[in-house]
């Protein structure tokens, strides 16, 4: 075998300046890339990679008065895809669209007729885990947004006056609608280094950082409001009602600790929603309010001079013709003083008293107490309501207003009316925030002796003998006013179809709560207010006080549990 002839000293001299050659110029080209194109091609990196996004920031809590949550944000994810750049195979758009809980066919003709953009959303809020699912599928072009969803704790026992945001985060309805603003955060933004499929992996920096939104704390208290809730809710289902409304207010500070409404809805489930659910009807909805006037006539006769408790109204025989309109009362009463008129609810003596007074007078009375004006809860829709001007009232106006026909209330309005009588005569602001300024503005609408007075007479109306024993409290003075209305009709009233209603306060001896039960068109067996609205009334302000462990004020009921109490041991 011959060897191998030997590299020539020429051959090995043309490869080695070859090689030294070829270094050269990749040293070179280094050095051009490094030193003279640098900042083009990181520039041209940078445009590719390097990209600013948003930091999501969630909204603010809403809480009770007591710091339980009724609106939190959670963080979710949605899942968005730039279809110039998806690549996937029909097998891939299934699974996607099964774990999308989507149809496949829905979601090639959404992904199809999108071709143009670059940013079509797939599914909105999705759990994270879920979210993930879909990203670990490894399809490119789809990817994940970081958002934050509302969650409502209380459901539908607050859902009427929190209301609800809608998937951007913005605010709809109730309180949310109203502090969009003060809710509402501020989203950061970040620059970060994204690979060839835009997942991020590097945080380069933060240029500007997410602000969340400011909480907010409302007067309302958890428990009374699902005690009033439930309480309504029964009740309208009982009496086959349309629907009902209740609040709770404190009377000293103004504070709302409970407001419901039926029918309701839920806010983390708007699927099937209702649209006639959605409103707040003891804010925006107004009704006649009947009998539960006839106080504030009284108020207006004590303050006038010209009345005392024991001055007698002759309502024989049931019947007052004033022009060509008759005033009815229920039975023919009789003689009765001013507390009689109130338990038994006498509509011809009530209106003898309102036209007998100064129209301007009695007109002050009603306005100074609230009726016919906004009670500025803030609330989105408040209804003003109705009263017309003593300059425009005839005698027949003059004394249905006595007996509350001819204008028109919310049963906010009519608790915060009750406020008055509760708070020795005067108005305080309603809200529905938390009050942390005991400073309140107070406007005087009869002297305190008035609204002692007729809070007096008023606990006859819950004695046996008056309208609404049933809405009595075991162990608490309770005062209050029952109101039968007939709902208008065609320009008249319907024999059939009423509002029943319930306003009072207790502890009557230093008032604490008042509370105002509105149920509409209740079944005609049973569509008084004393039957319908006075036991609700009668459970949830028993509730309330022992929550807010305020003490009995029923002085008989203590000295008859005394003997049992004490004795030898």
């Amino acid at each position: 075998m011959s060897a191998t002839p030997p590299i020539s000293r020429g051959r090995r001299r043309l490869l080695l300046g070859l090689m030294l050659s070829g270094f050269v110029l990749l040293a070179g080209r280094s050095a051009q890339l490094q030193l003279l194109d640098g900042k083009f091609l990181q520039g041209q990196a940078d445009a590719r990679h390097l990209r600013v996004v948003q930091v999501a920031a969630h909204r603010g809590m809403i809480t009770d008065r007591n710091g339980e949550p009724l609106a939190i944000s959670t963080p979710v994810q949605s899942v968005w895809a730039n279809p110039r750049e998806l690549v996937a195979s029909p097998s891939d758009l299934r699974r996607v669209a099964g774990l999308l809980n989507m149809q496949a066919e829905h979601l090639q003709r959404l992904l199809g007729q999108r071709q143009s953009r670059e940013f079509v959303y797939l599914r909105r809020h999705l759990a994270p885990d879920r979210a993930q699912r879909v990203i670990d599928l490894d399809i490119p072009g789809i990817y994940l947004q970081q958002e934050y969803r509302r969650y409502y704790p209380a459901g539908e026992v607050a859902a009427h006056l929190i209301g609800f945001t809608n998937i951007d985060d913005h605010g709809q309805e109730g309180l949310e609608l109203a502090y969009d603003k003060w809710l509402s955060g501020k989203p950061g933004a970040k620059r970060v280094v994204k690979d060839g499929r835009r997942h991020i992996v590097e945080n380069v920096e933060n240029i500007r950082s997410a602000h969340p939104g400011k909480a907010l704390t409302l007067s309302i208290d958890r428990r009374i409001q699902y005690l009033a809730y439930r309480e309504l809710k029964a009740a309208v289902k009982q009496h086959h009602a349309r629907s009902g409304s209740i609040v709770v207010l404190d009377n000293r500070s103004g504070e709302v600790l409970a407001l419901a409404n039926q029918p309701a809805f839920n806010p983390n489930n708007r699927r099937h929603l209702n649209a006639a659910n959605l409103r707040n009807r003891a804010i925006t909805d107004v009704f006649e309010p009947g009998s539960t006037m006839k106080p504030f006539v009284i108020a207006a006769a004590l303050q006038s001079g010209g009345y005392l408790p024991g001055t007698q109204i002759d309502t024989s025989p049931g019947l007052l013709q004033v022009g060509t309109y008759t005033i009815h009362d229920m039975h023919d009463y009789g003689v009765l003083d001013l507390t009689g008129v109130l338990r038994k609810s006498s509509n011809v003596a009530a209106s003898k008293i309102a036209l007998a007074l100064n129209p301007r007078d009695v007109w002050r009375g009603y306005a100074q107490a609230g009726f016919g004006m906004s009670t500025g809860s803030g609330f989105p829709g408040e209804a003003d309501g109705y009263l017309a001007d003593w300059h425009r009232w005839r005698d027949v106006e003059r004394a249905s207003v006595a007996y509350g026909y001819g204008l028109s209330v919310t049963c906010m309005q009519l608790a915060q009316a009750y406020s008055v009588l509760a708070n020795d005569g005067y108005r305080v602001p309603v809200t529905l925030l938390r009050r942390t300024n005991d400073r309140l503005e107070k406007q005087t609408v009869f002297s305190p002796a008035v609204a002692r007075s007729v809070r007096t007479m008023l606990e006859e109306v819950v004695k046996p003998g008056g309208t609404a024993p049933l809405a009595a409290v075991s162990g608490y003075r309770v005062a209050g006013k029952t109101g039968t209305v007939h709902k208008s009709q065609g320009g008249g009233y319907a024999k059939d179809r009423y509002v029943a209603l319930f306003a009072g306060l207790a502890p009557a001896s230093d008032p604490r709560l008042v509370t105002v039960v509105v149920i509409n068109e209740p079944s005609r067996d049973e569509h008084f207010g004393g039957q319908v609205a006075g036991p609700v009334f009668s459970r949830v302000m028993a509730g309330a006080l022992r929550l807010l462990n305020i003490s009995p004020d029923d002085v008989s009921l203590l000295q008859t549990r005394l003997p049992a109490t004490e004795g030898p041991a």
